[in-house]
Protein backbone atom coordinates (compact mmCIF):
# COMPACT_ATOMS: atom_id res chain seq x y z
CA UNK A 1 0.00 0.00 0.00
CA UNK A 2 1.74 3.17 -1.02
CA UNK A 3 -0.01 6.94 -0.19
CA UNK A 4 0.89 9.59 -2.16
CA UNK A 5 0.08 13.30 -1.02
CA UNK A 6 -1.12 15.48 -4.14
CA UNK A 7 -1.02 19.10 -4.03
CA UNK A 8 -2.78 21.21 -6.52
CA UNK A 9 -1.94 24.21 -7.83
CA UNK A 10 -3.57 27.17 -10.31
CA UNK A 11 -1.08 28.20 -12.50
CA UNK A 12 -0.59 31.46 -14.43
CA UNK A 13 -1.80 29.94 -17.93
CA UNK A 14 -5.06 28.80 -16.24
CA UNK A 15 -4.08 25.23 -16.00
CA UNK A 16 -3.27 23.04 -12.75
CA UNK A 17 -0.15 22.04 -11.66
CA UNK A 18 0.99 19.56 -9.12
CA UNK A 19 3.58 17.73 -6.61
CA UNK A 20 3.27 14.76 -4.93
CA UNK A 21 5.28 13.53 -2.03
CA UNK A 22 5.41 10.15 -1.21
CA UNK A 23 4.52 8.85 2.26
CA UNK A 24 3.24 11.69 3.78
CA UNK A 25 2.91 11.64 7.64
CA UNK A 26 -0.70 10.95 8.67
CA UNK A 27 -2.94 12.22 10.27
CA UNK A 28 -2.61 15.51 7.84
CA UNK A 29 -2.81 18.72 9.09
CA UNK A 30 -4.54 20.89 6.26
CA UNK A 31 -3.62 23.86 8.00
CA UNK A 32 0.40 23.01 7.42
CA UNK A 33 -0.79 21.91 4.04
CA UNK A 34 -1.96 25.22 2.83
CA UNK A 35 0.83 27.19 4.49
CA UNK A 36 3.34 25.05 2.90
CA UNK A 37 1.52 25.29 -0.49
CA UNK A 38 1.64 29.25 -0.19
CA UNK A 39 5.00 29.11 0.91
CA UNK A 40 6.07 27.41 -2.11
CA UNK A 41 3.84 30.10 -4.63
CA UNK A 42 5.71 32.94 -2.95
CA UNK A 43 9.23 31.34 -3.44
CA UNK A 44 8.08 30.58 -7.04
CA UNK A 45 10.67 27.74 -7.30
CA UNK A 46 8.89 25.38 -9.58
CA UNK A 47 7.35 26.69 -13.39
CA UNK A 48 5.84 24.30 -15.45
CA UNK A 49 4.72 24.15 -19.20
CA UNK A 50 1.77 26.06 -17.50
CA UNK A 51 3.39 28.74 -16.09
CA UNK A 52 4.32 29.18 -12.57
CA UNK A 53 2.38 28.28 -9.57
CA UNK A 54 0.18 31.05 -8.41
CA UNK A 55 -2.74 29.84 -6.65
CA UNK A 56 -3.66 26.83 -4.04
CA UNK A 57 -6.46 24.81 -5.65
CA UNK A 58 -6.26 21.84 -3.47
CA UNK A 59 -5.16 18.91 -1.74
CA UNK A 60 -6.08 15.10 -1.51
CA UNK A 61 -4.48 11.84 -0.42
CA UNK A 62 -3.95 8.97 -2.93
CA UNK A 63 -4.02 5.38 -1.20
CA UNK A 64 -2.77 3.04 -3.59
CA UNK A 65 -2.94 -0.50 -3.42
CA UNK A 66 -1.37 -3.47 -5.43
CA UNK A 67 -1.60 -7.09 -5.51
CA UNK A 68 0.43 -8.51 -7.56
CA UNK A 69 0.08 -12.53 -8.42
CA UNK A 70 2.81 -14.64 -9.32
CA UNK A 71 2.08 -16.44 -13.13
CA UNK A 72 3.96 -19.98 -12.57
Amino acid sequence: MAKTLELQFGTEFGKTGRISVDNPKEPIDEESVKLAMEQIITAEVFTTASGKFVAAKGARVIDRNVTEYELV
